[in-house]
């Protein structure tokens, strides 16, 4: 509690400065806080109504959050990446069992593209990337994109 005044004592006073050193009761404290800290009472998180003056507490709203847009992460076909460089490349990069990479490729070789993962767009954007360095580093043509889900 001492902190706690000590602080709304430094910051709550005129000008950032110790105007009083004398100790006031915590009720008094928080309504000099109100207009000097944009209405908040540091001692119960509460908000205050600035408007009256008489430090009524206001009800908080709770912020409701979207959640980040998902992208896919696509392997695209080509004729020159063999099948079994792909199927590893999918186990290293996206953590699937070799059944399920073999499904993936399968389905790449199909129809063209397959989806390897959804992902928020910087791990999707990170894993795009890597698959394609290390396409690269082997020397292989092999195209991974990411295409925002609806």
């Amino acid at each position: 509690m001492r902190v706690l005044r000590a602080f709304v004592l430094f910051f709550c006073s005129g000008g950032g400065r110790f105007e009083s050193r004398k100790k006031l009761p915590i009720y008094a404290l928080r309504k000099s806080c109100v207009a000097g800290l944009n209405g908040y009472n540091l001692s119960m998180a509460h908000k205050f109504d600035s408007d009256s003056g008489n430090g009524t507490v206001l009800e908080e709203k709770k912020a409701k959050v979207k959640p980040p847009p998902m992208y896919k992460v696509m392997l695209l076909n080509d004729d020159y990446t063999p099948m079994e460089f792909v199927v590893s490349t999918i186990q290293k990069f996206f953590n699937k069992s070799r059944e399920q990479a073999t499904q993936i490729m399968l389905k790449v070789h199909r129809e063209g593209m397959g989806v390897c993962g959804i992902y928020p767009k910087d791990v999707a954007g990170t894993k795009v990337e890597l698959v394609t360095q290390h396409a690269r580093a082997h020397q292989h043509p092999l195209q991974c994109t990411m295409d925002e889900t609806e």
